[in-house]
Order: structure tokens, then sequence, then C-alpha cells
């Protein structure tokens, strides 16, 4: 340890002042011991230990660089883009167009089928009545046929007609009478000459009568039950007219 005389000293060679003229610097007031000197540390960055918490220092962010632009392309290039897309246009644009036209055709056939299936229908529902009349007709044809056989062959069956006459006739008539043709009144008399009687009805012959049918008379309504007539209704309830006196094929429609 320095002597307190060395001390004084040296606090006398640090009062010294400056020589006239010369510039004046600043004096540090204290001297430093060597003691303090050397227990002095240099100053280091990594000198704070664990106490002070550092961030890292991140490298810097390299630079992106941009790809040089592409070169034009070639006007070929173009000419074929460009004529690839016309191509592609009227593709699409005539690809639509046929797409509507078969549409429409398609409306048109339907339109025109069913237009035809129509007229079938009316061609088919005319022939069905065609077909029906002349069934009809060929039906009244072979019943005239047969009727006329009949009253050939049985003649006797005019006094079931000539009964059944008097019988649609009222309770409440009076002057009955019943004409039939001559040849057919013995086959009257024979058959239904009790029910006349019962019934105060007189026979009478009349060649107008043609065989098979009659005809009555009374004071309040007659009866027509010849055999044309009746032969006229029952053609008539299957819309044929036709005349007892026709010959085969002569039988018409009733409109």
């Amino acid at each position: 340890m320095p002597s307190p005389a060395f001390m004084s000293k040296s606090k006398e060679r640090l009062n010294v002042p400056p020589p006239p003229g010369a510039a004046s610097k600043p004096s540090y007031g204290r001297f430093i011991p060597k003691e303090e000197i050397e227990a002095a540390q240099a100053f280091r960055m990594d000198s704070f230990g664990d106490k002070a918490t550092r961030s890292p220092v991140s490298p810097p962010a390299p630079q992106e660089t941009k790809p040089p632009p592409p070169p034009p392309p070639h006007p070929r290039e173009l000419l074929a883009a460009a004529r690839q897309a016309g191509y592609q246009d009227g593709l699409r644009d005539g690809q639509a167009s046929a797409d509507a036209f078969k549409l429409q055709h398609a409306r048109q056939v339907a339109v025109q089928l069913g237009a035809l299936l129509q007229s079938f229908d009316a061609a088919f529902a005319d022939l069905e009545a065609q077909l029906a009349a002349a069934l009809t007709r060929s039906v009244v044809q072979l019943a005239q046929q047969v009727v006329r056989t009949e009253l050939r062959q049985h003649p006797e069956h005019i006094a079931h007609v000539a009964q059944e006459a008097v019988d649609a006739l009222l309770m409440s008539a009076r002057q009955v009478r019943l004409r039939v043709h001559p040849e057919d009144l013995p086959l009257v008399e024979a058959g239904a000459l009790d029910a006349l009687r019962t019934r105060g009805a007189t026979l009478l012959a009349d060649p107008s009568i043609e065989r098979g049918g009659c005809f009555v008379e009374s004071d309040i309504a007659t009866v027509d039950a010849r055999i044309a007539q009746r032969w006229r209704q029952a053609a008539g309830m299957l819309g044929q007219r036709a005349d007892w006196s026709d010959e085969p094929g002569e039988i018409r429609e009733d409109r």
C-alpha cells in the first residue's frame, strides 16, 4: 500500500496549474488507486450472462428475383390459336343449330303423327259404322226371309197375331171389327174364335190385308197389325228403313 507521503505528493502533482497560454484540459478530480484498477474488468457484450435475454438476430431475407417476362408469342402461334378458337366457336354454334333443328323436326313429326292418328280414328269410326250398318242390313234381310218362310210354312200363327191385336185395345172399346185375309179367316176361327167372342169382336174377310197380318177397328182406336207395318216397326228398331214388299238388297238405312 502506498505511503501517505506519496499520496500527498501525487495530489500535489495533479493539482499543478497548467502553464500560461496552454489550453485548459478537464482534470479528473479523483485519483484511482491501483487496487481498484486491478479489480476492474473489461466490459464485454456477454458479461451480463443469463441476466439479459438477447433476441436472436435473423439473417436478412433474400430478395426475390423476378423472372424475366416471357417472349411474345410467334405470329404463327397466334394464327393457330385463332383458328382453334374459331373452330370451337363454329362447332358449338353448329351443334346448337343441329339440336334446335332436331327439336323442331321432332315437334313437326309429333304434330303430323297426331293428325294422322286422328284421321285414322275418324276413318276407323266411319268404317266401324259402315260395318255395323251393313251387318244390320244383312240381319234385317235374313229376318225378312225367315219371316216369309215361317208364314208360308205355319200360317196358323195368324190366330195368335189376331188375338194379340184385339187384346191391345182397351176393354172399354166397342164395335170391334177384325179384318184378315180371306185365306186366313178359317185359321183365325179355329184358333181365336172364343177370345174374339169374349171381346164381342166381329171377324171379317178383307182381300187387301196381306196374309199373316190383320187390322182391328173400334169406336175409340185402331190396331194396325198388318205384316208390312209390323215389319217396318221391327226394322226401324234396328235403324233400318225397310218395306215388307222390298226385295232382298233393297233395304235402306234409316237416317
